[in-house]
């Protein structure tokens, strides 16, 4: 049966083989841990400290015989001796919004199943919900799949090329669910239960916060884990890249092509292997013999330069003797260095260690950042390790069965801390994974190396959805795709618009990919390790498609000013630019099922067309009036339409009277 002890705004609940912990954690927020240990731990990994202080909260305690419950603003949370339901063994913990359930634990076998031994005091650890009917769930991260509503699904809360695991969910009754918590795992949403699992950990720690709206909600989030810092103006414009430049003039004819044509450029990206060796950061002098020089080229046509870094190192590198010695690389439990086999065996900094930070920032600030480069491109910041098996990896914070999805934090952190001490204001940063709390460490994140198909264009719709709905509002995918793009297949140069035209409307408009190589593609530097796909600039897809694809950029450039408004507003109160329909109009039934058109702010509703051949869809207009783009019609909202677009058209409709409207003379 246990027993309940009141401590100020905390409830502890003891019993054989059980501790629980539950407390206001700023307001309408609480907070819970639960171990099999006979301590709670104080770590709080990503989670920030609550903005209010437990005695400035509106808190009371209600007690009876048989429960405890604790009122915190608009939550509630029960803790019952004895399962009023069931009759069953106590523990039961209920919580309320507004005096409404929207979340009580369950048994599933006797309770102490829900701790099975690892090693150590560490336990396979599950929290299980009842499933509430009705109810849509949204978050969890991105991966590949055709799902943004996650109720009736299952996720693997662990890190990998095109997934990260960001373990929020919304909900549609109206509150937030964070599981702080970076040992891997899996959460099940289904028709019988919620289960969140960590395979290893010392103890469950989840965070339950309510709001009036979607945005009050992920507001609270971010309160617990941090907003992202104020956009680069520049960074709102286009971004050119490819699989990849080889040398420094190489890249540079791509910029002075682009200027040469009137076309605006706001970056471009200096890829992988430009570098000596995988742990040094520095340009390899054969192909890239003047990096200043080439940087104030750059700068002097307003084109900001981007270097990829990967945390990749081997013993090659003349950095490895020191990082190894001092610990400041990923360690193996059993064995060698070996996690990453790419040009010989690989293993990754560990950016969770205090010194590695400083040490890597060292060499990036003298072979990129002294040369003018401020932007970093951060790839495989999952890290990628073969074979995924976390146990045998060693971080300075322990072993990764425990903390493995923690890995992208540091990484994004390693990369401001060090901006932040060089005196930049503005940061951002290209990231290939992303964790509670990265988004206020500057990382736009994309959504990997996801293939060259219509397919996975649908798919990363929902992807850039998901990722907003979990407090990331930085975030693109390649446009195009990034894997086998034929550049002279009717197919992708179909593909490209269409994907093009997704990229006008999302927080960051990027072109990137490794395109197959053309029958007559010459190589320009025979020998180089990992050479260049095929070309991938605008004018590589026939005349049709660059005209097109001139005139979105050229829309982009209009639409800029829209985009600063809306991530400064990300800034400063959480909501994201991209946004599901339901953000706005949570009052609308039919928007919590629209999983393929949002809002991108509040004055623009986008329905992309993610289909071959496609020239028509439907279109859901919420409440309001609405301009079409291409037309100038006006619909009343709450409605469907069906909407028709060729290929050198989109789907888009302006609230009537908004400013945003002159973008399309409306």
């Amino acid at each position: 049966m246990g027993k309940i002890t009141v401590e100020q705004t905390k409830l502890i609940y003891e019993r054989r083989d059980e501790l629980v912990v539950v407390e206001a954690y700023g307001k309408d927020c609480i907070r819970c841990r639960c171990t099999r240990n006979n301590r709670i731990s104080d770590e709080n990994w990503t989670l920030l400290p609550p903005k209010e202080a437990a005695d400035s909260l509106d808190c009371t305690i209600e007690r009876t015989d048989n429960y405890t419950t604790l009122h915190n603003g608009r939550i509630s949370v029960k803790i019952e001796l004895v399962d009023e339901e069931n009759s069953w063994s106590g523990g039961i913990i209920t919580y309320y919004r507004d005096g409404k359930r929207i979340l009580r634990t369950r048994s599933e076998g006797d309770y102490s199943m829900k701790y099975v031994h690892t090693e150590g005091d560490h336990y396979q650890t599950k929290v299980i919900f009842n499933a509430n009917p009705g109810e849509h769930l949204y978050g969890l991260g991105q991966e590949q799949e055709d799902c943004f509503d996650r109720k009736g699904s299952t996720c693997n809360l662990l890190h990998y090329n095109t997934k990260s695991a960001v373990p929020v969910l919304y909900s549609s009754l109206g509150y937030g669910f964070f599981w702080n918590n970076p040992a891997p795992g899996r959460v099940e949403t289904t028709k019988n239960h919620t289960m969140w699992v960590a395979d290893s950990t010392y103890q469950a720690d989840y965070l339950v916060y309510v709001g009036e709206t979607p945005a009050e909600v992920l507001k609270k989030y971010c309160d617990l884990t941090g907003y992202a810092p104020h956009f680069p103006r520049w960074a709102a414009g286009f971004w050119q890249s490819k699989l990849r430049y080889e040398s420094q003039e190489e890249l540079l004819s791509v910029a002075r092509e682009y200027k040469k044509r009137g076309i605006p450029l706001a970056a471009i990206v200096i890829d992988y292997f430009h570098w000596t060796e995988q742990g040094e950061w520095k340009f390899d002098p054969k192909y890239w013999p003047d990096p200043k020089a080439m940087i104030d080229e750059l700068k002097d046509m307003g084109i900001e330069p981007i270097v990829s870094v990967w945390p990749t190192i081997n013993p090659n590198s003349e950095n490895w003797q020191e990082m190894n010695e001092d610990n400041m690389l990923v360690r193996t439990e059993n064995g060698q260095y070996g996690t990453f086999e790419f040009y010989g065996q690989q293993t990754f900094i560990d950016p969770t260690n205090p010194k590695t930070g400083p040490f890597v920032w060292d060499k990036v600030k003298k072979n990129y950042y002294d040369y003018g480069i401020r932007n970093f491109w951060l790839d495989e910041a999952e890290p990628e390790v073969h074979p995924q098996q976390f146990g045998h990896l060693k971080f300075y914070l322990g072993n990764c069965a425990q903390t493995a999805m923690i890995y992208p934090y540091f990484y994004s952190k390693m990369f401001f801390d060090g901006l932040k001490e060089a005196g930049e204001e503005e940061i951002i940063t290209l990231t290939r994974a992303a964790y509670p709390g990265t988004q206020k460490w500057g990382s736009l994140v994309w959504n990997g190396d996801v293939i060259s198909t219509f397919d996975a264009l649908r798919m990363s719709v929902k992807t850039g959805l998901s990722m907003a709905m979990c407090g990331i509002p930085w975030w693109n995918s390649d446009i195009g795709g990034f894997h086998d793009g034929d550049i002279e297949s009717d197919y992708f140069k179909e593909l490209i618009v269409r994907w093009m035209q997704f990229g006008l409307f999302c927080p960051v408009m990027r072109l990137h990919g490794a395109r197959k190589k053309t029958k007559n593609q010459v190589d320009k530097h025979p020998g180089v390790k990992e050479p260049s796909g095929g070309d991938n600039e605008i004018w590589s897809f026939g005349e049709r498609d660059y005209e097109i694809l001139k005139g979105l950029i050229e829309t982009r450039e209009k639409l800029k000013p829209y985009i600063w408004k809306y991530m400064d507003i990300a800034s400063t109160e959480g909501k994201p630019i991209m946004r599901p329909m339901f953000f706005d109009y949570y009052n609308d039934r039919v928007c919590y099922e629209l999983e393929d058109q949002y809002m991108f702010g509040e004055d623009i509703l986008f329905a992309p067309i993610t289909e071959q051949g496609c020239t028509s869809r439907e279109v859901y207009l919420p409440e309001g009036s609405w301009v079409d783009v291409n037309t100038g019609e006006c619909f009343t909202g709450k409605q469907w339409i069906e909407g028709h677009a060729q290929l050198d058209q989109y789907l888009a409709f302006v609230k009537e009277g908004s400013e945003v409207g002159s973008v399309w003379n409306l």
